[in-house]
């Protein structure tokens, strides 16, 4: 028979079994959606594309007369899609939208919610969010532009009406920035975070892409340290729209930037650089017209429609999770992106932008 000391700690380590198990099965908001990928297979030197039709459009309504819907972020949470993006109206003014559906192919019918609704939000002028769940805090963000780079918080991202006032990350312009964006301005911030720093990216539209870093600890504040990370003498070479990926587990990180193609049809594509670290240097993968990331010669269309969009602009790779590591499946890659009617033209607040979603075809994994 057990003495009572064995007794003792025979229950005792039974008693720490089920609670380690309930920390590993509970579902906390990250662990809801999907597992990050663990491994990084290798990335082609080219790539391929085979994209929907447009899947979600305008949707005006009497007190909201859009004409677009542009720069998207997606994310899984409990067990539904939902997207923030912009919206451009027939007054040229820019707001936040958000739509949510359990499956793509109810994308279409989903109903939009105008984030203006929302008193801390209002109808102030904001546009190209991204949101992600910043798990130290266990706390969401959505990082966006009110001009300066911006933030709001929620508990819970299904509820557009649930986002607190915006904040500013910076006091003022960092002086590098006000000394090399000529006539542009800093937009479209991107925020990721490795294990000890946070980091946030920007364009200009005048060439150049922008690092900025803090701690993990001190996030969403201290940012500083504001660098160049890439530079281009045509300023349509680094246009905008950044956004940085953790590459699975492997350590490596990929970046996108949107460019215009100015050697052709003036049309908007995606360039691709890599890095060992969100630190470090960015070697180019796939990031001239002729090897373009994303651009119309390597996009085909389902069942063989023709093209509704010859512009692959502003979007956001579907995660593998909703954390600050922004982790993607290098062997699975799809993009959710703003397209348009390759015959539209007119003022830019005008045109009328739809969402898209891109799947890779060639996949090296």
């Amino acid at each position: 028979m057990p003495t009572p000391r064995t007794r003792t700690f025979t229950a005792a380590l039974v008693l720490l079994l089920i609670a380690v198990a309930g920390l590993v099965l509970s579902p906390g908001p990250a662990s809801a959606t999907a597992t990050p990928a663990e491994r990084a297979g290798p990335l082609p030197g080219s790539f391929a594309w085979t994209s929907t039709g447009p899947l979600i459009s305008p949707k005006p309504d009497a007190a909201h007369p859009i004409v677009s819907v542009k720069d998207p972020t997606v994310f899984r949470y409990k067990n539904r899609w939902h997207v923030y993006f912009t919206t451009a109206d027939t007054a040229g003014a820019w707001s936040l939208g958000h739509t949510s559906f359990a499956d793509w192919s109810q994308a279409a019918a989903a109903p939009q919610t105008f984030l203006d609704a929302n008193p801390n939000i209002g109808n102030r002028y904001a546009a190209a969010p991204q949101v992600f769940y910043f798990a130290p805090q266990k706390t969401w963000y959505m990082v966006y532009q009110t001009g300066p780079p911006s933030y709001s918080t929620s508990k819970d991202p299904a509820d557009p009406s649930s986002w607190s006032a915006p904040k500013y990350f910076f006091d003022s312009e960092p002086q590098v920035v006000t000394d090399n964006k000529g006539t542009g301005g800093w937009l479209d911030f991107w925020t990721i975070c490795d294990s000890s720093d946070c980091y946030l990216f920007f364009s200009d539209d005048n060439g150049h892409q922008y690092r900025s870093r803090t701690t993990r600890a001190e996030f969403p504040n201290g940012f500083r340290d504001t660098a160049i990370v890439l530079s281009e003498p045509n300023r349509f070479d680094l246009f905008e729209a950044s956004n940085v990926y953790r590459l699975g587990g492997s350590g490596r990180y990929l970046m996108l930037v949107e460019a215009l193609a100015t050697g052709s049809d003036w049309r908007r594509y995606f360039r691709a650089w890599t890095a060992d670290s969100l630190g470090g240097a960015w070697t180019p993968l796939a990031d001239t017209e002729a090897n373009a990331f994303i651009r119309s010669g390597n996009v085909t269309f389902a069942d063989g429609r023709p093209a509704w969009t010859t512009d692959f602009s502003h979007g956001e790779m579907i995660r593998d999770g909703v954390d600050q590591t922004l982790t993607i499946d290098p062997c699975r890659l799809r993009f959710l992106y703003q397209g348009m009617d390759p015959a539209s033209s007119g003022e830019y607040s005008q045109l009328p932008w739809r969402l898209g979603l891109l799947t890779q075809t060639n996949s090296a994994c």
